[in-house]
């Protein structure tokens, strides 16, 4: 057992000390980010402006349709902030007491045609979706691409009758992008996005149709100094010219 002491403590320092040099490399902050999936391609981009400012912070993302977000945060998913596709979800998110504070609005968007590239069959306008023999797709009702669907054929007097209603957006661009649809209606943003693979069609009715992007700190969230950080960073003017090139409106 004499022996064996200076061993065993010589062993228990290098333990300490390789503790002592670990112990800044798990210093990093990780925010966790809830994000409607229009949003894929400008807060992916400004959550890497994010971290080249803010040494140590690791910006991870979560894209899906609003509706899917709100119902994860209600049942417990843990989040620092939460970015809605429109009003409506950011109001369900309120009244499920799972975000802190007043949501500030940050974007605009509205709804385009998605067509295959070249846009073989000719489609110039929302009234051209109704033709027989088209593969249309749109969003799900309870999403806000669907619901902002729903309104621009109410007020025009246009039904659809849909191939299928996805869960989010990119869904419906992959649909078309894949060849499975003629058309779909997504976001101008996801149009643009995907320049080269599909064409846009836009059309007047489409401002009928207007969402509005909210975004909020989750309440109890983890990174919530970091989370309010993050959201003023999305606020200001850099954000702003982010999100414009991306083509999103202004608030």
């Amino acid at each position: 057992m004499r022996r064996l002491a200076p061993a065993l403590l010589a062993l228990a320092l290098a333990a300490t000390a390789c503790g002592s040099e670990a112990a800044p490399q798990d210093g990093g902050r990780t925010l966790t980010v809830f994000a409607a999936a229009s949003l894929t391609e400008s807060f992916g981009a400004l959550g890497k402006r994010f971290e080249a400012q803010n040494s140590g912070v690791t910006v991870k993302f979560s894209f899906e349709g609003s509706s899917a977000l709100v119902q994860k945060l209600t049942q417990g998913a843990k989040a620092d902030v939460f970015a809605s596709a429109d009003q409506a979800n950011m109001d369900k998110a309120a009244k499920g007491e799972v975000i802190d504070g007043q949501p500030s609005v940050f974007a605009t968007n509205r709804l385009a045609i998605a067509v295959a590239k070249g846009n073989p069959k000719g489609i110039k306008g929302l009234a051209d979706l109704a033709r027989d023999g088209l593969t249309v797709v749109v969003c799900a009702p309870q999403v806000p691409c669907g619901s902002a669907a729903k309104k621009v054929q109410q007020s025009s007097g246009v039904t659809l009758k849909p191939a299928s209603e996805e869960q989010d957006v990119k869904s419906v661009l992959a649909k078309v992008r894949s060849g499975d649809a003629d058309a779909g209606l997504v976001y101008v943003t996801d149009a643009t996005s995907a320049a080269g693979k599909v064409d846009k069609v836009d059309f007047p009715e489409s401002s009928g149709a207007i969402n509005d992007y909210p975004i909020a700190v989750v309440k109890d969230a983890p990174q919530a100094a970091l989370a309010k950080q993050f959201t003023d960073f999305v606020l200001s003017a850099e954000g702003k010219q982010e999100l414009a090139k991306a083509g999103f409106g202004a608030p």
